[in-house]
């Protein structure tokens, strides 16, 4: 194949680059995983002979689609998500790799509320609630993709949509402006040790989760407010050995994660824990906190591009 017809087959995969990685994304709840499931995507149409697919857009989500679906059928996938260590990777609003974002089902399948849940789908349910909340995919067209029959394709949506309707535990968005002001409150009663006010902000069946910085197998769990409270007045407040932990002393800021309200821990422009909030009827119904450094490299390369803003607290 001369090298004119190369590029131009090349300029055909990029023009779906964003698109795959956003498709990839959903599935895998993963950056690194998902960049990692575009390339190899890229290599199967570098490999293929091009001349004979006929639509490039459906062969590349075919393609891309089953290759995501084979990582989480694999044995290591299974032991990484199935141990409780397991939350899905934050990503900076404004990443493309967290588009299409046009429709509220589009922004909901990104968040990390139904990215969690998405765990608890397998892998076919997974991919016809993805390919059809989010990207619109018609039942014949999903049944192209994962090579099944429409009536499977409708079942595995019904059930998906099932699944996670009985587990959600919001409703609807939250306006912008009363979701910074209710973080900002938890906060500001974090830092001051005020546990009246911060069981206060959060519903009365709040839950929090909590990565360990990385540092322990399974996830860490409070299901109480009296607890949450009690979790967040420790992890709120600032002490030397907390900031050695974290590389020396950091700004916090508030930001919007996979459309959630968060706060940032940032020293010397390196984000070092992310705690994101659902926010359901006023409170706070979910607290997570992210901070294994694996976890949060995409969404600092993001930060260092993010303009300048005030800080929550200019020192931590």
């Amino acid at each position: 194949m001369n090298s004119t017809i190369d590029r131009f087959d090349t300029s055909r995969f990029e023009a779906s680059r964003n698109r795959l990685a956003s498709l990839a994304y959903r599935l895998l709840g993963s950056a690194n995983d998902a960049e990692d499931a575009v390339q190899d995507t890229f290599l199967h149409w570098q490999a293929a002979d091009r001349q004979r697919i006929k639509v490039p857009e459906a062969w590349l989500t075919k393609v891309a689609t089953n290759l995501c679906l084979d990582r989480l059928r694999s044995a290591q996938a299974r032991r990484e998500r199935t141990a409780g260590a397991w939350l899905p990777e934050p990503l900076l609003d404004g990443d493309p790799m967290l588009g299409p974002a046009d429709t509220f089902e589009q922004r909901e399948s990104v968040s990390l509320a139904v990215l969690t849940l998405m765990e608890r789908l397998s892998p076919h349910e997974r991919a016809a609630y993805v390919l059809r909340e989010a990207f619109t995919y018609s039942h014949a067209e999903i049944a192209e993709i994962l090579d099944i029959t429409e009536s499977a394709s409708q079942q595995h949506l019904h059930r998906a949509r099932q699944r996670i309707t009985a587990a959600r535990r919001g409703g609807g968005e939250v306006d912008p402006a009363a979701a910074r002001r209710i973080v900002e409150e938890f906060l500001a009663a974090a830092s001051s040790g005020r546990t009246e006010r911060l069981v206060a902000l959060l519903t009365d069946n709040a839950t929090a989760i909590s990565d360990g910085a990385g540092l322990t197998e399974k996830l860490l769990q409070y299901d109480t407010p009296q607890r949450i409270a009690a979790i967040a007045r420790a992890g709120f407040k600032s002490t030397p050995a907390k900031q050695r932990l974290a590389g020396g002393i950091s700004a916090v800021h508030y930001a919007l994660v996979n459309g959630a309200p968060a706060i940032l821990f940032v020293p010397d422009g390196k984000v070092v824990g992310a705690v994101t909030f659902d926010i359901t009827g006023g409170k706070i119904a979910t607290v997570r906190g992210i901070a294994a450094p694996t976890r949060l490299v995409r969404l600092t390369e993001a930060w260092r591009q993010h303009g300048p803003d005030t800080p929550l607290i200019s020192e931590w």
